[in-house]
Order: structure tokens, then sequence, then C-alpha cells
């Protein structure tokens, strides 16, 4: 490193200011995704709501996509000091559009296999406290919440991955992962293989949500944490989270390519079968 360099660098906060100049801005990102409504208070406080035209969120190849590039943005903005994802209504996602993927040959699947790592890796990349406050029924990919930093929920939230085994799917896009992580190694896989329904309060039993609410109160509940966690450092938070997502980067480096891999093996084996 040259010596302007190294004086730039031990004067005020040269690399602060580089990151701040590079790094996208709220207003780049804010209006840029049709499925997710993004709002962030003077403290840093990040509120993610998913939905689709306004309603229940709907997963779609279009929100799978968003998702991924959502997750870089906020990773990437470091004006976010806290993360609050929620859902719309009082539904977080049970509803699958199915027409809206391609996934019959090798060059289709490449797409989702992109998105599906980058969504999981970037969501894990975002270095502050995530915290999901789930509004109702989570069937469809219901890990994402799962994985966030503190999990609340409402009384009738249920947690099933409905698309995948069930129908004939592999739970390979990193559901194999975060369910055999949270529920262990044997009820992981029970969950996966039989579509099993957990209910809130089995999920709090089962230390998969930390607080189970009325539904009125699970947002209220989850800014609340948010703005007393916005009264911390910026390294307290960054750092924590950093440690506390450590293992999870650990485990979906080493099965997350894998799992799609041969997911979207058997998913074209199943479409191929279908058709004949």
């Amino acid at each position: 490193m040259s010596p302007d360099i190294c004086a730039r660098c031990a004067s005020s906060n040269w690399f602060g200011s580089l990151m701040s100049r590079l790094a996208p801005s709220f207003e780049h990102y804010r209006d840029r995704y049709r499925n997710i409504a993004l709002e962030r208070d003077v403290h840093g406080v990040l509120l993610v709501r998913f939905h689709t035209a306004g309603g229940h969120f709907v997963w779609s190849e279009e929100s799978h996509e968003e998702l991924a590039y959502c997750f870089a943005d906020i990773a990437a903005d470091r004006d976010n000091r806290v993360v609050v994802l929620t859902g719309t209504g009082d539904v977080w996602c049970e509803t699958i559009d199915f027409a809206s993927f391609s996934l019959s040959n090798p060059a289709e699947w490449d797409h989702t296999f992109f998105d599906g790592r980058k969504l999981l890796g970037n969501l894990l990349a975002i270095e502050v406290p995530v915290i999901s406050a789930i509004n109702g029924p989570a069937r469809i990919h219901p890990e994402i919440p799962v994985m966030s930093d503190i999990v609340i929920s409402s009384e009738h939230t249920l947690f099933q991955d409905a698309p995948h085994f069930i129908g004939g799917i592999v739970p390979g896009d990193g559901a194999h992962i975060v369910w055999m992580h949270v529920l262990g190694p044997n009820k992981g896989r029970y969950f996966l293989l039989m579509g099993e329904e957990l209910s809130a309060q089995e999920a709090l039993q089962r230390g998969v949500v930390g607080e189970v609410h009325r539904q009125a109160d699970v947002l209220p509940r989850a800014l609340e944490i948010a703005a007393t966690f916005a009264g911390k450092t910026d390294l307290a938070l960054r750092y924590s989270r950093v440690v506390l997502t450590q293992r999870y980067k650990r485990l979906m480096d080493e099965g997350l390519s894998l799992g799609l891999g041969l997911e979207a093996l058997a998913a074209v084996d199943l479409l191929a079968g279908l058709k004949q």
C-alpha cells in the first residue's frame, strides 16, 4: 500500500466514506421490486414486507429472483442497522405459481440454480440482525423466515414444506439444511419427508420460533425489538450477526449446490415422466 493511501486511511474515515460512495443508497433500490415493499426509519430499522400486487405473497419465478437481488441490496447498504421481514395480511406465504417457472431442462434450471444460491447466500450476507415477524401460515419456503436471528410468529401460523417431497420434488434448495439444523437430523427429515405441519405452539416448544403473539401484535413486537437493537453500536450489531450466522454459512457452502443440483435432476425426471 502506498504512503499516500496509508495517510488517507489514517486520517478521518476514508474507508467508510469510500464504502458509502460505492454502496447502493436506499433511494436506489427502495422502489425497485414489484413483490417487496421497503420502509426505513431514522434509526436504520428496515421493514421488508413481502406481497404480490399488494396482497398475500405468492411464490413465483419473479419473486424468487427479486428476493435474491433485494437481499444483496440490503446487505450492501450500511445504513441498514436492523432488518425486519414480514408478509402481508394474515399469510406469510402458502401459494406458489408453478406455471411461472420454466424447469424442464438444464438451461432453464440454471436460472433457478443461480437465484437459489444467491437468495440464501445474500440473506446470510446481511451483516445486521434480522428479525422475522411471521404473520400467518408459511407453507412455501418457510426456511427463509426461520433463518432469522429472532423469529416471532402469530398464533395461527403453521410451518410446512409444502412444495417439495409431497409433490415428488427433492427438498434440496436449502430446506434440507435449515430444517435439519433447526429441528435436528431425525425430526428435520421427518418434517420434510412427511409433509408435517408444525403449529405455532409446537414451533415454540421445539425452538423454531422465539415468541408467539396475537396476529395484531406480531409486527409491533418485532419493531419493538428492532428499536431496542438499534440502540446498540454499529459494530455490536454487525459483528454479532457475523458470529451468529457463521455456522449457517458453512452449512450452505457444504450442501446447497449439491441439493439444488439433485433437486433439478429429480424434477426434470418427474416432468419427463408426466409428458409420457
